[in-house]
């Protein structure tokens, strides 16, 4: 798009489009005359969906945006973490991909719409503003009280019995016993029955006030066992339980191999590669091609003879004045 070909080429392609989706910073695309407002006049069933750090108003609007940035600023860093440790960023980019999950589900609203009246949108993603919006009861609790929840930790601010241990092999496991019923199954898989005579245990009320006594005796009983062997005795109980498993554990986890997340494409020259499956299973649609990834210009001349129907000729120049790259190409 830093040419001038390239930038009437992604003109005719968006309105031959029915979505486009751009995550520029705000103001990038209106200096190169490709804004939603000018597209959107020329074809106003299209709907444009704009990703952004924070939007494409308010006084972050130009500040540069990463996921951990807005992560901190979300409030959500602050939650993370040991409790009186320092603030952890979560494992998985969760500013990039809830952006990108709401988005998905903004377009299909919008597309909804259309369906009804004709019309589109445009629609403004903003990352903090996701990230905001999932700080969900923690933000429903601060807002009631006025005070202020810091580090999370392993467990749970309410329960006790909702949190991780370390059991005899170094593997952590999680439990949510949050039931009176459960409360009691957990005493009995641990060998402590005698826990539920305790008066400081009665129920999880005096669980969380007594909390400071209760998490050493539940760690020290953990640690007398292997993971696995406490997800077996737990399960019995019907507690629910599970591994904190590290990545090697998860890709041959029978429950994920059995779903197809796990996936291994192969290219015509005898490449593989490993890639993680498509967690929405759809019962009534045939099942997708599992394709090992296109290099980069693989499919351009493809696409711009089917959708805009542009001759060998006139990609052919494009290629030469370097507005696009096509592999595909056979000039």
């Amino acid at each position: 798009m830093k040419t001038e070909a390239g930038r009437a080429l992604v003109k005719k392609l968006a309105l031959a489009s029915d979505f486009v989706m751009e995550n520029f910073r705000p103001g990038v695309l209106d200096r190169l005359g490709l804004s939603a407002d000018a597209l959107r006049k020329e074809k106003p069933p299209l709907i444009w969906c704009s990703i952004s750090g924070f939007g494409q108003g308010g006084p972050y609007r130009n500040k540069p945006a990463y996921d951990m940035i807005v992560q901190a600023l979300s409030g959500g860093m602050s939650l993370t973490g040991e409790t009186g440790g320092a603030p952890v960023r979560a494992g998985v980019p969760i500013g990039d991909l809830a952006a990108g999950l709401y988005a998905s589900t903004a377009a299909l609203a919008a597309l909804n719409r259309r369906h009804r009246t004709g019309m589109g949108d445009t629609i403004d993603i903003s990352m903090l503003d996701c990230q905001a919006a999932m700080l969900c009861y923690q933000a429903a609790y601060y807002m009631h009280s006025g005070v202020v929840p810091g580090r999370q930790g392993r467990g749970h601010e309410s329960i006790p019995t909702y949190r991780s241990f370390e059991a005899k092999d170094g593997i952590h496991i999680v439990i949510t016993a949050n039931t009176e019923r459960m409360w009691q199954g957990l005493a009995r898989a641990l060998g402590h029955e005698e826990w539920l005579s305790d008066l400081r245990f009665t129920t999880n009320k005096e669980r969380l006030v007594n909390k400071g006594d209760l998490v050493p005796m539940l760690e020290d009983a953990f640690r007398t066992r292997n993971a696995d062997e406490w997800v077996a005795i737990l399960e019995r109980e019907e507690i629910p339980v599970g591994v904190v498993n590290t990545l090697d554990r998860v890709m041959k986890d029978p429950q994920i191999l059995h779903r197809n997340m796990v996936l291994e494409l192969e290219a015509g020259d005898g490449r593989r590669a490993h890639v993680t499956g498509n967690p929405m299973k759809f019962k009534d649609t045939p099942p997708e091609a599992h394709d090992y990834p296109r290099a980069l210009g693989a499919d351009t001349a493809a696409v711009l003879k089917e959708v805009l129907d542009l001759s060998s000729e006139e990609i052919a120049e494009l290629v030469r004045s370097k507005a696009v790259i096509a592999r595909d190409h056979a000039g």
